[in-house]
């Protein structure tokens, strides 16, 4: 039997669903596994480097990333139910962006190093250390997991003007 992938939709603010804290995965099973294919072929076809679950409308704590560069190929990574157990030092994540906050970007802080601990797709206990790139994908998508989108950790100036910003657009698509 061949599983055909689904191109989801991704949820944008301010849809509430995004600041809900996500449920830990319960059964790792091919509902799962279909999830995580459909999350994957969402997260290529955006698109982007990483994607949480609830993204997609799916409260579970389940994310999915990859920060290969496209040229080099796909290197898809899945971390199911993980916490952030360490991290230290900071660091700026230049511009960063959001699937769910589209044409919106800024800096943010973020630890420079952290330790990951989560199951894998197959429910194999994972501990993951990244720094770079890695740990500011992670940081992002495990705080969607928690309710927690990037404009949180803005000044309340800068997060006040893209709220307003966002407001004016919704009432121009009205």
């Amino acid at each position: 039997m061949v599983n055909i992938m689904t191109i989801l939709d991704i949820l944008t603010y301010p849809d509430g669903v995004l600041i809900k804290k996500c449920s830990p995965v319960q059964n790792i099973d091919g509902v799962l596994q279909q999830t995580i294919g459909d999350m994957a072929e969402t997260m290529y076809h955006a698109p982007g480097l990483g994607l949480a679950a609830n993204q997609v409308g799916i409260q579970q704590r389940l994310l999915i990333y990859d920060v290969v560069p496209r040229q080099d190929g796909r290197d898809l990574r899945v971390l199911i139910n993980p916490t952030i157990v360490d991290s230290e030092g900071e660091m700026i994540s230049e511009n960063e962006g959001c699937l769910s906050i589209p044409d919106f970007r800024a800096d943010v802080k973020r630890a420079s190093r952290i330790l990951v601990e989560g199951y894998d797709r197959n429910g194999s206990p994972l501990r993951l250390e990244a720094d770079g790139l890695l740990a500011i994908v992670l940081q992002h998508e495990i705080d969607h997991l928690n309710g927690t989108l990037f404009v949180d950790h803005l000044s309340s100036l800068k997060r006040g003007l893209f709220k307003r910003r966002i407001q004016k657009k919704l009432r121009q698509q009205k």
